[in-house]
């Protein structure tokens, strides 16, 4: 059975842990209002959030990554996020308790994340939620990232499970194609960024519609 076979939980991080969309969604903002342009808010900017610069750039000022100025924008987005990564970003209503209870069930669990270690690092050190993680693997931490296996298979070493052993929980088609291609069980995590998106045909082995419904799919007894 998928819960029995479960040894370890390797978790994505923005719109699956974590709502970072209005600290990124800040940093892209303040480069318009620097620049004399109107603040756009939040709602315009949460859909785009799982896609990191190249979607706040995309929102604040209709920029693509081919655009020439494109690499001095991002970098200066960066250099804004990097100042304010921590100030409005929060957990997901339950994960805390979910995060807790595979704690308290011995099950290790990470993190697998495109984003790179430049934030990842000191956005996890920063919040107490991650003080229990057993991996934290970024976007440039490996050679490739999703939805490459490899990120996904340098998580399962460090945790020492078996891949076909853990489960990826994940808000993106590319988690459910790393997961996979890495053999592990896949959750699509369906409560965060994805809005009105059909995630049917992403093929994962399970949905979650919030975090704490994780406990039932491993069929772990939730704390009264």
């Amino acid at each position: 059975m998928f819960a029995q076979d479960v040894k370890a939980v390797l978790f994505d991080l923005d719109g699956t842990l974590i709502d970072s969309a209005p600290d990124l969604g800040a940093a892209a903002d303040k480069m318009r209002t620097d620049r004399g342009l109107p603040s756009l808010p939040l709602d315009r900017y949460r859909p785009m959030a799982g896609a990191g610069a190249r979607g706040m750039l995309g929102v604040a000022f209709g920029m693509t990554p081919e655009h020439p100025d494109f690499p001095a924008m991002r970098e200066e987005f960066f250099r804004n996020y990097e100042s304010c990564m921590t100030q409005r970003t929060y957990a997901f209503e339950g994960v805390a308790q979910m995060i807790a209870a595979l704690v308290d069930q011995g099950v290790p669990w990470g993190v697998v994340t495109n984003k790179s270690m430049r934030f990842t690092g000191p956005l996890t050190k920063g919040m107490t939620l991650f003080s229990t993680a057993r991996t934290v693997v970024g976007g440039d931490s490996t050679p490739h990232a999703k939805p490459h296996p490899a990120p996904l298979l340098e998580a399962a070493r460090q945790v020492d499970v078996c891949p076909t052993k853990c489960i990826y929980v994940g808000d993106d088609m590319r988690d459910v194609l790393a997961g996979k291609a890495a053999g592990m069980g896949t959750v699509a995590a369906t409560y965060g960024y994805l809005g009105s998106v059909d995630v049917k045909d992403w093929g994962a082995d399970r949905h979650i519609e919030a975090p704490m419904a994780l406990l039932s799919l491993l069929q772990f007894r939730q704390a009264a």
